[in-house]
């Protein structure tokens, strides 16, 4: 078996209430309430998506005792690595420990990107080229003043260190993808682009519903086997919706809807509330998760809990959503740059 050994999360505590960013922008608290999201976090002006990331690799191997020499690659995706080019996975793995002999390359598929890195490391493995590998989704999204993102637009992430043996067995993962151009930002522009209501059912749902429909086809399943369902959260109604399309309850997807919290993390959004289900989750239970970037695609996991996961007191999801400090609007601007 190949899996998931260990997990980190990471979310900075800073946080700002949509009803701010109404009140600055001049709108009502009508303009956000559909989206299920009352406040986002916000990066630390010192922090990103390697600092994020590196946080959460460290969580990850402290939970299980993992020498990170032993880690053979690291995959990092995100839609804001600091640098335009560098690398962000050389940085983490240096400050995590990892020597010199691994494999690297950042990863980007907007809000699937960390998924696509578990991919890589469950195929490295399953095919004998690394012992284990670590992966992880981490973002300081970005969101035009007075857009619609702008409500749930957040920072976070997570990583994953997958090899044999597992905690948590990989049973099977697939992808399904299109050219679909619902969000995007191009060289040089500092904030994305979207495409209004057509990000809806024609990008999120059709992508989501079609890997989550493929996967239990592969699998042999139904909705009904597993215990806990994980799907992208860019904002508190779309994952229920998916749910709800899929056959799925509102009791199998409840744990891992953290988005109404912390916002949309983007590529760590999948990821965190896959921490938030492992966190809970019991030996037997069985978990499908599925991913979502725009441009556009889905990545599906169908996945079973092997034996106690390991989880690091005081880094989990729960201790970072309590521990925050609300900030106004115009810090806000200056921790993410605009200012």
């Amino acid at each position: 078996m190949v899996g998931i050994i260990s997990f980190g999360c990471y979310i900075p505590k800073y946080r700002l209430k949509a009803e701010d960013i109404a009140k600055a922008n001049g709108s009502s608290n009508d303009s956000f309430a559909g989206l299920g999201v009352t406040e986002k976090s916000v990066p630390g002006i010192d922090e990103d998506t390697i600092t994020i990331s590196t946080e959460a690799a460290k969580n990850a191997l402290n939970a299980a005792s993992i020498d990170p020499k032993q880690l053979g690659a690291i995959f990092i995706g995100s839609e804001s690595h600091p640098y335009a080019v560098k690398p962000t996975g050389t940085v983490v793995a240096q400050a995590i420990g990892m020597g010199n002999n691994y494999m690297t390359a950042d990863l980007q598929f907007a809000c699937k990107a960390g998924t696509a890195g578990m991919q890589i490391i469950y195929a490295m493995v399953k095919s004998g080229l690394i012992e284990q590998g670590i992966a992880g989704g981490a973002d300081t999204a970005q969101a035009a003043p007075g857009d619609a993102l702008e409500y749930t637009a957040a920072a976070g992430g997570a990583c994953f260190v997958i090899g044999k043996d597992p905690a948590v067995s990989i049973n099977a993962t697939l992808s399904f993808s299109s050219d679909t151009p619902d969000f995007w930002r191009r060289q040089h522009e500092k904030f994305p682009a979207h495409g209004g209501q057509f990000t809806g059912e024609p990008a999120y749902f059709h992508h989501i519903t079609s890997a989550a429909k493929n996967l239990m086809g592969k699998a042999g399943t139904k909705p009904s086997d597993y215990t806990y369902a994980i799907f992208h959260q860019p904002n508190g109604k779309f994952p229920l919706l998916a749910a709800s399309k899929l056959g799925f309850t509102e009791s199998q997807i409840k744990l891992s809807l953290i988005v109404t919290k912390i916002g949309n993390t983007y590529s760590g959004s999948s990821l965190l509330g896959l921490c938030a289900v492992l966190e809970k989750a019991k030996r037997g239970d069985r978990i499908i998760m599925v991913s979502y970037g725009s441009g556009a695609g889905s990545d599906a996991f169908d996945m079973t809990v092997e034996k106690a996961i390991p989880v690091l007191k005081g880094h989990t999801i729960q201790d970072y959503i309590q521990d925050k400090i609300y900030i106004d609007y115009s810090r806000y601007l200056k921790f993410t740059g605009q200012i």
